[in-house]
């Protein structure tokens, strides 16, 4: 019995932008409908260049408003990253405060325990001084 997951699929991406392609047909489109107007040739002229014209104004406004999304997306992606390294900056300090306290803690700790041993081996040294001298070691 063969199974059905052998078979091989293939996936078609689309790259690249719908815009180039449909301004080219755009200006074709309109090309050939000016070319098979009945008018004069001085007409067609004046009509073609007012056309391209316009043409050439909308794509310039298409442009702008494709910069300023640009402009726009770039703004975002950097107030991000700003906020991102603002972030990791705090982050930072905050470790360093941490360590700093955690060290601090650990100083105090062994100065309480360097002074306790002392003394007691202080009191030990008494006591030792005590039995040797013929004192006798009170029992607990």
């Amino acid at each position: 019995m063969a199974r059905q997951d052998d078979e091989e699929v293939v996936v078609v991406e689309r790259q690249g932008s719908f815009i180039v392609p449909f301004l080219w047909g755009l200006g074709i489109g309109a090309a050939l409908g000016l070319l098979f107007a009945p008018m004069k040739g001085s007409e067609l002229r004046s009509e073609i260049a007012a056309r391209g014209r316009r043409l050439r104004d909308y794509a310039g406004e298409k442009a702008e408003e494709i910069e300023e999304a640009i402009a726009a997306g770039y703004q975002r992606a950097r107030g991000k990253v700003e906020e991102g390294i603002e972030t990791a900056r705090r982050s930072v300090k905050e470790g360093k405060e941490y360590a700093r306290d955690v060290a601090e803690a650990s100083r105090a700790a062994a100065t309480t325990a360097r002074e306790e041993l002392e003394r007691r081996l202080a009191e030990a040294r008494e006591a030792r001084r005590g039995r040797s001298s013929g004192e006798e070691e009170p029992v607990a």
